[in-house]
């Protein structure tokens, strides 16, 4: 896997530590760019990339979904999926301090603290997705049950 000089993220290196076959792919970026937008830029089907949202519950604690880009959350659908009676998309200031990643190069791959992860069943589909790579610009290809065993994460349907 020949890669490029770069700064590794967290991600990156916990998908090295893993042994987790990956591919990276950057993209003009100077700030927050949508889900959609990247896919166009990468040239690739927008169901196989993939946007990271955190969410926090009527319990107080976090979960983290993993849907396609072109979709949305249906929070209560999402709710029932973790047992929370009611979740709340995490306000994007909280985002940095809770999971060391900005806003759109937010991943569920080596978040400070790991918490629970929900990849839509969607992903099931594909042969590869795209997610973050834990920065701005930069995505991650991979199986998506590598992708699952780098995060702990369980298969859902949680979109509208």
């Amino acid at each position: 896997m020949a890669r490029e000089k770069m700064e590794k993220t967290n991600a990156v290196r916990i998908l090295e530590q893993k042994k987790l076959p990956f591919s990276l792919h950057s993209y003009c970026c100077g700030e927050f760019t949508d889900g959609t937008a990247v896919a166009d830029l990468l040239g690739e089907p927008r169901e196989q990339v993939f946007k990271t949202l955190v969410t926090v519950g009527k319990s107080g604690g976090y979960t983290v979904f993993v849907i396609p880009v072109a979709e949305e959350l249906d929070r209560k659908k999402a709710a029932a999926a973790v047992g929370e009676k009611s979740l709340e998309l995490l306000p994007v200031k909280e985002l940095f301090p809770l999971t060391g990643y900005v806003r759109g190069g937010c991943t569920a791959i080596g978040m400070k603290k790991q918490f629970p992860t929900v990849l839509h069943v969607s992903a099931m589909e594909q042969d590869t997705i795209f997610v973050s790579g834990g920065r701005l610009g930069l995505q991650i290809q991979l199986k998506p049950e590598d992708f699952l065993a780098a995060c702990g994460g369980v298969w859902k349907d949680v979109t509208v």
